[in-house]
């Protein structure tokens, strides 16, 4: 028979969050705050999800997100909790804020000033350059419908949600696809890229990703792109930290095998043959797996398998963390290298779902901000090369080393002089281990791809559709993938919880930030994760390594 287990804490409402990846901590943190007794249950050995950390031999990788925008959206989590998220980590803008290399040699280094972006525009095309405003002033309406008026934090679980948001979509013409909006604009080959390639930051094809997400560049325009000294991780501790210090509990190496229903309603769920029982359920995992594995068909007349099968899934990455005793400084913090093709490789990704022999890649490399995450003189850098979902078929197994030797030959040539003779580390991570590590359908990066009826209300909803009491958070859910769109989930899901909760708001990020703007915030530093808890911890041995 399974143990039962209860959460400690002061109010008689509990709550289970599965996984601890950005979504679930938020949402944690949130329903922590506003007087639930919560617990968090992780499969790994840490919390993290893919914002997860690896370290050998003195390098330190982050293993999935490499900034922040928006850091007054991370705040408003910090606020609820009544601290501030400068009280744990040490935020240091970038500039630029990506170095894009081109095939034919040239690069521009992507930057917030517009002085500097219409300078190095108008060597390849004036024109362009004098565009440059105009494009802004047709994007900022975007940006102003999702942050301003808040439609990435508002619930799209009704018919009638989206029929008010249909309006906007039209006037704005957000429904074009992104490349097509920006074409418009631009006719050089580079523009065209620097302005529609950051849907591929959430899983998405340019050539078919609504615009809607060109919110994305104009919020990093508007607050910059940050990074966090010690690296992303230091933030995923800080989040673990505030939620015991706010006497929530964290479970780890304890994976969820079930959502427990009973009458329609979601009572708890079971662990490695722990029943947690509570009066709601919210899961951060993979929604395909949430509703495959977790819940039992008998419950799911919504998302049942044919369904989840018609799916579109975000593609997925093969990505290389190296370690090496030189550092290469033609490398910028962020880095992309492209290769001449641009909506030919990415159709056979998304759509023909082949290994190509071109690819493009995006290079992170954090000791040139903080060079304390290599040995002295060393590098710290993951490349990033997207590839096709395990819809393709390929076997990693075999074509994953192939297929890093090429990447490694690939670089070498470009101008990573020795590359592999200069490698200490190598860590090799492709889709099968998405779907091993992370519960992620088909092995996807991002969850399921932004397409226009994969948007808004045809999404997994936050509020589930099938199960009474189960909530979801992430990057599967509204408003989508990214590290914003991820913590705005948790505040949309919070906001159905508190509706049906009848909790406190938790909804002031809108408000005029100073986090991201005025350095004399960064107070403390990754340090300060050291200091003593005000509560006691399940697994402070794990959150401080």
């Amino acid at each position: 028979m399974s143990e039962t287990k209860q959460t400690p804490g002061a109010d008689s409402r509990r709550a289970v969050v599965i996984g601890s990846g950005f979504g679930g901590l938020a949402i944690a943190i949130r329903l922590q705050a506003a007087g639930l007794r919560v617990t968090l249950l992780e499969k790994r050995d840490r919390i993290g999800g893919r914002a997860y950390q690896l370290e050998d031999s003195g390098y330190t990788f982050d293993m999935g997100p490499s900034l922040i925008t928006a850091p007054e959206i991370i705040d408003s989590i910090f606020r609820a909790g009544g601290r501030r998220l400068t009280d744990y980590v040490d935020l240091v803008p970038l500039d630029p804020f990506y170095r894009i290399y081109f095939h034919d040699g040239t690069h521009i280094d992507y930057v917030g000033d517009l002085e500097r972006m219409r300078a190095q525009m108008a060597r390849f095309d004036e024109k362009d350059a004098d565009n440059l405003d105009s494009f802004l002033d047709r994007t900022r309406p975007i940006y102003d419908a999702i942050i301003a008026d808040r439609l990435g934090s508002k619930p799209f679980d009704t018919l009638a949600s989206m029929l008010r948001f249909m309006p906007t979509i039209f006037r704005l013409k957000a429904f074009l696809p992104v490349t097509m909006f920006v074409n418009r604009f631009f006719r050089d080959f580079r523009h065209r890229f620097i302005f529609s390639f950051h849907p591929l930051f959430v899983g998405g094809n340019p050539f078919r990703t609504p615009s809607i997400y060109l919110m994305i560049p104009y919020l990093e325009r508007e607050g910059g792109v940050w990074f966090t000294r010690g690296g992303m991780y230091s933030v995923v501790r800080a989040m673990g930290r505030l939620f015991e210090e706010l006497g929530g509990v964290i479970e780890t190496a304890a994976e969820v095998e079930r959502v427990l229903v009973e009458g329609g309603k979601a009572v708890g769920v079971r662990a490695g043959g722990t029943e947690y029982r509570a009066d709601l359920v919210v899961s951060n995992a993979d929604p395909g797996h949430t509703y495959r594995h977790l819940v039992d068909a008998k419950h799911r007349r919504h998302w049942n398998d044919r369904k989840l099968d018609r799916q579109d899934w975000a593609m997925s990455c093969v990505l290389l963390y190296i370690g090496t005793k030189r550092q290469y400084p033609q490398l910028e913090h962020h880095t992309l290298i492209l290769t001449e093709r641009y909506e030919g490789l990415l159709t056979d990704i998304f759509d023909r779902k082949i290994l190509p022999d071109d690819f493009s890649m995006y290079l992170h490399a954090p000791t040139r901000t903080d060079p304390e995450m290599a040995p002295p003189g060393c590098e710290s850098m993951y490349v990033l090369v997207p590839v096709a979902n395990n819809r393709s078929g390929i076997d990693w197994s075999t074509e994953g080393p192939a297929f890093a030797d090429r990447i490694i030959d690939y670089l070498e040539a470009w101008g990573l002089d020795d590359l592999r003779a200069q490698t200490e580390v190598l860590h090799i991570f492709t889709p099968d281990d998405f779907a091993s590590d992370l519960n992620a359908t088909l092995g996807n990066a991002f969850a399921i791809e932004p397409k226009l009826f994969q948007t808004a209300w045809f999404r997994p909803r936050n509020r589930s559709e099938d199960v009474e009491g189960l909530y979801l958070v992430g990057a599967g859910t509204h408003p989508g993938a990214g590290v914003p769109g991820v913590m705005l989930s948790a505040e949309t899901t919070y906001g159905c919880i508190a509706d049906d909760l009848g909790l406190p708001p938790q909804w002031d990020w809108a408000e005029p930030a100073t986090v991201a703007l005025d350095p004399s915030l960064r107070v403390r530093t990754v340090a300060s994760l050291d200091e003593p808890r005000s509560t006691g911890s399940l697994h402070a041995a794990e959150l401080e390594s």
